[in-house]
């Protein structure tokens, strides 16, 4: 008898496909996927209304670092309509230039259907979810605030001493976990230390030895 291969599925309907997460029911990218992205030259305009506040708008371009799979993803003409809560970490290179990361959250308020141009939440119901949204994360800082006290290192590899600080990203927390730190060290700003599966990365930093030894002081910051 002949065995008949299996098709492939199709990345359409496994995007369409009915999920969920923590009792609630979705559909689109399943929780846990990633997306990669690179942004083309882009437009930030900023203006300060308090010593400590600025408002900005930012526009641009954004691009798939790859491809998107055949029919996959919504149809074009889809909207989004995202809030978003980030740290923006700076540091100043010469007298135009500063290196800028960020790290953050962002959450779906609404989503505007291509076929027919209408948003899925009226604007009342896009600001009762934002009440919501920070409501719950002014809860989540006063329940766990050891979560976000920076880590103290201070240690030495290979005979050199290592000293800084690595602050937890609140995007990044889970259950009092934290998986991405915002690194300095020695008095220089590194970047982004990162967590992935048990892996720590980053990619400022070449070498893997020294990588481990911070990510190892880190994890025994919480023990």
């Amino acid at each position: 008898m002949t065995s008949r291969k299996k098709s492939p599925p199709i990345v359409a309907t496994s995007y369409n496909a009915p999920k969920e997460f923590k009792g609630r029911r979705y559909t689109g990218m399943a929780v846990g996927r990633t997306h990669h992205w690179y942004y083309d030259r882009s437009d930030w305009k900023e203006k300060k209304v308090t010593p400590d506040k600025w408002e900005f708008a930012y526009t641009t371009v954004k691009r798939r670092a790859g491809h998107a799979p055949e029919d996959s993803g919504a149809p074009v003409g889809t909207g989004y309509h995202w809030f978003i809560l980030a740290h923006q970490y700076v540091e100043k290179l010469n007298a135009n230039d500063y290196i800028t990361q960020m790290a953050g959250l962002k959450f779906k308020l609404a989503h505007k259907r291509a076929a027919d141009g209408r948003w899925s939440a009226s604007p009342e119901a896009r600001r009762k979810s934002l009440v919501k949204i920070l409501k719950e994360l002014i809860g989540d800082l006063e329940r766990e605030p050891e979560q976000i006290a920076p880590v103290v290192l201070d240690f030495n590899y290979k005979g050199k001493n290592y000293y800084g600080t690595a602050v937890p990203i609140l995007a990044s927390c889970e259950n009092g976990v934290c998986q991405k730190f915002d690194l300095t060290l020695n008095k220089k700003h590194i970047g982004i230390i990162r967590n992935v599966n048990d892996i720590w990365k980053i990619s400022e930093i070449k070498g893997s030895g020294l990588v481990k030894a911070l990510g190892n002081e880190i994890s025994t910051w919480y023990q």
